[in-house]
């Protein structure tokens, strides 16, 4: 998650009610952690059913929500992949995670179909797991949404220390960055200003591209030598190590981890059966910018890829890619903190009436919650301040349960009774999803492991920052 946007609509990619406990259909939206669902994307005019064109308007508009949810930091961290693994292998393994998370973001939409009353991946633990299992796989979201804002607090200072040449301290910029997320993020009405959505797509994607057009023209990349000669340097095929390696695949599953927004954009449809038209739209053109990015940016650069890639191209556009990126970076990281914080809200008020009522309980809850997942991002910021590393571990550890595991566990729960058991086409899904979910596993604990192993490895020799320091993080 990956990275990435979430939705124009508030407040139902938030929403843990128990499934008995949910009145969807009473609560306003006005209030938050509320899951009226108030503006179905393919709705103009009442209920009536939708012509060919609105259908039509209806998947554009879907795949556009999905484009937003998706595309972010994940997107940052690609040339780097392609310099761990070369061009063909680092081609090869975002198209394989392109297909795979591709195929979890459908089986969002079956699941849905099934089971009308979920509206997060927490729900879905809840109808397989109980509510032991809601709550652990609710506790599983809440801390990757809370760690992909905390990248965004990191990522930020890493832009205001690049944009003022290291100013103040690098602590500093990472609370500036905490407290202006903080301040949107406690807006509790946040769908009245989703347009922000739209300025963080247009601020990430002006960056990435200026920064494609300036590597091509640069003379020297930031992190090349600042005299003599110097060779860029790309490889076809690299050799890396095990642990270079899967730290590179979890920054793609990072990448593409939007998938638990996804119940979201299937529930606001009128049309749901149009969704999966949707998704294979939006992923493919996400993959494609994915490509062209990481590609352009590697072909150009080589080994002096930056951490994050917009300080790549030289250190004026440096300035002017991060600056470009600052309001998108902004963006995200208060659209994750409010995910994050609605959904305490509504764990800690769900069966109280402060949840829809502006009571003093209300508010200081609210503004606690804000306060805690911001804190706690903060913390996560500065704890582990290695942009790459801070990715590869959020997709590993997280990214793979929340995008991989879960989707194919789902499919396979609501299948294995199915009336064509035993048929070809049962088998072969039956068996493909199995896969998914045991690579699932696998890239979970092989990358949690390699990523516990790289940020160990800097902290031990401080040649890349530490915890809590001062120290510039934009390689100026």
């Amino acid at each position: 998650m990956s990275q990435s946007y979430t939705t124009d609509i508030e407040s139902s990619t938030t929403q843990s009610y128990a499934l008995n406990d949910r009145k969807s259909d009473k609560l306003n939206q006005e209030h938050p952690g509320q899951t009226e669902i108030t503006h179905p994307v393919d709705v103009e005019n009442g209920p009536s059913a939708p012509q060919d064109g609105k259908i039509h308007d209806a998947v554009i508009r879907a795949s556009v929500l999905e484009l937003k949810t998706q595309i972010g930091l994940g997107v940052l961290g690609l040339p780097a992949v392609l310099d761990t693994l070369g061009f063909v292998p680092g081609v090869i393994v975002i198209i394989a995670l392109a297909i795979i998370i591709t195929w979890s973001d459908l089986v969002v939409g079956f699941f849905k179909l099934n089971h009308p009353e979920v509206y997060t991946v927490a729900d879905a633990a809840h109808i397989m797991f109980g509510p032991i299992g809601r709550e652990i796989i609710g506790f599983a979201f809440w801390l990757e949404v809370v760690a992909i804002a905390g990248a965004s607090f990191l990522s930020i200072s890493v832009a205001f220390n690049t944009i003022t040449e290291h100013a103040a301290c690098t602590v500093v910029w990472v609370v500036i960055g905490a407290v202006i997320v903080a301040i949107f993020a406690s807006i509790q009405t946040l769908g009245r200003i989703s347009w922000l959505g739209w300025v963080g797509l247009v601020s990430i994607l002006s960056a990435v591209i200026t920064l494609m057009i300036a590597a091509g023209l640069t003379d020297r990349p930031s992190l090349a030598p600042i005299d003599g000669n110097f060779e860029i340097i790309t490889q076809v095929v690299a050799k890396p190590s095990f642990v270079d390696a899967i730290n590179a695949v979890s920054i793609v599953v990072f990448a593409y981890a939007g998938t638990p927004n996804f119940f979201n954009i299937v529930g606001e449809m009128r049309e749901p059966a149009q969704y999966s038209k949707s998704v294979v739209a939006a992923q493919t053109l996400i993959t494609m910018i994915y490509l062209i990015v990481g590609c352009v940016t590697y072909h150009f650069v080589g080994q002096y890829i930056a951490s994050p890639a917009l300080g790549s191209a030289g250190v004026v556009v440096k300035k002017v890619c991060y600056g470009l990126a600052l309001p998108g970076l902004i963006v995200g990281g208060l659209l994750y903190a409010h995910t994050a914080a609605k959904y305490v809200f509504v764990r800690v008020l769900r069966k109280s009436r402060h949840l829809s009522k502006n009571t003093p309980v209300h508010y200081i809850v609210w503004y606690a919650c804000v306060g805690l997942t911001c804190g706690v991002g903060f913390i996560i910021a500065e704890a582990i301040p290695f942009f790459n590393d801070l990715l590869s571990l959020i997709g590993a550890l997280l990214g793979t349960l929340i995008c991989i595991q879960m989707e194919a566990y789902m499919w396979m729960w609501d299948n294995w009774r199915a009336a064509d058991r035993g048929t070809r086409r049962w088998n072969l899904l039956m068996a493909m999803n199995v896969l998914f979910f045991i690579l699932g596993c696998f890239l979970m604990v092989a990358g949690t492991y390699a990523a516990v192993v790289v940020i160990n490895n800097n902290l031990n020799s401080g040649d890349f920052g530490s915890p809590f320091s001062c120290a510039d993080n934009s390689g100026n």
